[in-house]
């Protein structure tokens, strides 16, 4: 297949992500105007993540509760660094799913530029593709996404700055229902998708609303939920080979 229709080929699948994309980081450029930060700033954080939980997350240590952006400390940037590095430790995982599925034209600097745009919805979109993939479909799967996720940003950051307040904190928990739509269809399916959520949430509420636990910055709070879930979940609902679509043992 040419070049420029594998390129078509990634900017149409592509399509539905940005679109989905673009609704979501509307909500997130409203939330970081709220936080105090600049609309510049907003758009650069989306431009340069590209990752929804993980600039949530990021939002709240950058720009805590007194909606002033305060220089980071080193303390604060080793948090920003084990918050970003637990939320999306699975970009990792599908990375090294998809490097199995790459063509050899896929050098080392074709590699790092395409590991940028992994998402969970482009990893579902390549990861479906039964050929091997090449460096120019994976730029045009990417390209439409990260424009789309950015540009939200903008317009999102934008309508922050001048919608009515009650308007602005209502748009701004959009990217608060996404997560709730990614989570609850699994929860439903699996007992151990539902451990590991009620769990998260009440280790995080008891770290939000008692007293003794005050000194837990947000960042090391999500942490702190996101290890005891996951483990627990993992100790009691392991998934076994055969679950996992391998041969029983």
């Amino acid at each position: 297949m040419k070049k420029n229709t594998l390129f078509k080929t990634g900017l149409c699948d592509g399509i539905p992500i940005a679109l989905g994309y673009l609704s979501v980081s509307f909500g997130f450029g409203i939330s970081a105007v709220n936080a105090g930060l600049s609309p510049l700033a907003a758009v650069l954080t989306s431009l340069t993540n590209v990752t929804s939980a993980g600039q949530v997350a990021g939002l709240a240590i950058m720009a805590p509760e007194t909606g002033v952006l305060t220089l980071l400390s080193l303390a604060t940037v080793l948090e920003m660094i084990l918050t970003q590095f637990t939320i999306n430790i699975r970009y990792f995982l599908m990375s090294l799913s998809l490097s199995q599925r790459l063509d050899r034209s896929f050098t080392l600097r074709h590699r790092f530029l395409a590991s940028f745009g992994i998402t969970d919805e482009v990893f579902g979109v390549a990861s479906s593709k039964k050929e091997p993939l090449k460096p120019i479909y994976m730029y045009g799967l990417i390209l439409l996404p990260v424009l789309g996720w950015t540009l939200g940003t903008l317009l999102g950051s934008v309508a922050g700055s001048i919608l009515p307040d009650g308007l602005k904190y209502a748009l701004g928990i959009a990217i608060y229902g996404m997560f709730v739509a990614i989570v609850v269809p699994p929860a439903k399916r699996d007992r151990g998708v539902l451990c590991a959520s009620l769990l998260a949430i009440a280790v995080s509420c008891l770290i939000a609303y008692i007293p003794i636990f005050s000194f837990i910055t947000s960042g090391f709070a999500i942490i702190i939920a996101a290890l005891i879930a996951s483990a627990v979940a993992a100790y009691f609902f392991p998934i076994r080979e055969d679950e996992d679509g391998g041969d029983a043992a």
